[in-house]
């Protein structure tokens, strides 16, 4: 017995915010329905909080909240008006509000989350950065799991979940595959979250840059708050 599923998130668009959800089903791929919409611009990269080959910075996406009605993401901009994702005119509103041609596009052929497939976060991490930067406000929305584990202690525990498979309520089977390495999106204001570059100076000098774990799924099934999150080997 690890511990138990405290939270559930899931972000309809690739780097704004999520939804916080009381269950979900996972699949092959991850949370179903996870970062299954991004933002892309001319050069064919999808918007993140990073520059890579495949992603560019865009400023501002965490000021968007997304969530789904049935299987449509409904888009909430910062000045007021929600739009739904299916509408005529939402890569125009999107290029306005964030300033550059834009196009809302649905996943294809190569997943659009970072790494992996399903991100784990635990309270006894959250609790040791608290007491290695006291002061700053740390929370979870920062990091954007997944699963949020309810697990004892003040340590990186889930660091010595790497390579174990994990059994998570009734069905649904995981196996722990790497560590999340850390970018500037965790500094990044969002909501009541003030800007905070402390958070990932911690990350980098004490870690490594690695916080949280990544997950695939072994066996498909429902999560629910409260699970037991138990190791099988």
């Amino acid at each position: 017995m690890l511990g138990k599923v405290l939270s559930l998130w899931r972000y309809p668009v690739k780097s704004m915010l999520g939804e916080r959800r009381e269950w979900f089903d996972m699949n092959a791929r991850g949370v179903e329905g996870d970062r299954l919409f991004a933002i892309r611009n001319l050069d064919g990269k999808l918007a993140s909080g990073k520059n890579t080959r495949r992603f560019f910075k865009l400023d501002g996406l965490l000021a968007f909240q997304a969530a789904y009605e049935n299987d449509v993401p409904l888009i909430s901009f910062p000045d007021g008006p929600t739009i739904r994702g299916v509408r005529s005119d939402i890569d125009a509103s999107l290029s306005k509000a964030l300033g550059q041609p834009l196009t809302f596009v649905r996943e294809d052929r190569v997943p659009h989350m970072d790494a992996g497939a399903v991100h784990l976060l635990t309270t006894a991490s959250l609790a040791w950065l608290r007491s290695a930067i006291p002061g700053v406000l740390v929370d979870e929305r920062r990091f954007r799991p997944n699963l949020l584990i309810d697990a004892a202690g003040a340590t990186q525990v889930e660091k010595t979940w790497l390579g174990k498979t994990l059994s998570i309520g009734e069905e649904l089977v995981l196996r722990v595959n790497g560590a999340t390495e850390r970018c500037a999106m965790v500094v990044y204001p969002q909501s009541d979250l003030p800007h905070d570059e402390r958070v990932l100076k911690c990350i980098v000098r004490e870690t490594d840059s690695n916080f949280g774990v990544y997950a695939e799924v072994i066996t498909p099934g429902r999560v629910r708050c409260g699970d037991n999150v138990i190791a099988l080997d």
